[in-house]
């Protein structure tokens, strides 16, 4: 019995980046209590409320993992989006004090989660992504979010910069869009100009 449960909940990990929440675990069967005997026997880990590792399984790099841990926390849909500095996370752009986990969602959603913030947002879908199996704000989106969130601009042009370094900003002329209602702030007279100003710290 053990080995067939361990079984379907490493089906499910494999797809999660080693984790199984208990909604998915009751999917396929397995309680809560089943859950809690297998955390105590050391075959799972206890990661945050409603979310278990497999043991042995590898993590990522902490900052990303915690994103990855909190979004299962939160149901782990599609309609969860990470954003913001946690979105640059996950592109690896930028370099960023470790903070709250940032999401945004279409209607008003709370949580009791330490360490997460939810915005309401609606995005475009072009403006939304999988990473690694993870919905997040695509590499322009989150650029122009950084900026709306009033970021240092030094610090987001460095994320420009990797972006660029990397070929991952793929969609200048989005970028150029989304930054448009926010040129004036900066005393710029358009996004493209604005654009320009992060980009400068590419270096040639």
């Amino acid at each position: 019995m053990a080995s067939s449960t361990i079984a379907k909940l490493g089906a499910i990990a494999a797809e999660r980046w080693g984790m199984v929440t208990t909604a998915q675990a009751a999917e396929v069967g397995v309680s809560r209590k089943t859950l809690s005997n297998l955390a105590a026997s050391g075959a799972l880990e206890r990661v945050a409320q409603g979310v278990y590792r497999m043991a042995g399984a590898p993590t990522g790099m902490l900052e990303v993992d915690t994103i990855r841990i909190h979004w299962l926390a939160l149901g782990g849909t599609a309609s969860v989006i990470a954003s913001g500095k946690s979105a640059a996370a996950l592109h690896e752009i930028g370099d960023w004090l470790p903070g709250a986990s940032e999401f945004v969602a279409a209607t008003r959603r709370t949580t009791r989660i330490d360490g997460v913030r939810i915005r309401v947002r609606s995005l475009a879908a072009e403006d939304i992504v999988f990473v690694d199996g993870m919905p997040s704000m695509s590499v322009e989106r989150t650029i122009a979010d950084l900026i709306e969130s009033r970021e240092y601009l030094s610090l987001v042009s460095d994320a420009v910069a990797q972006a660029i370094q990397r070929g991952i900003l793929l969609r200048p002329n989005r970028l150029k869009e989304m930054l448009e209602p926010l040129a004036r702030r900066y005393r710029e007279p358009s996004g493209a100009a604005l654009m320009d100003g992060l980009s400068e710290a590419v270096p040639s």
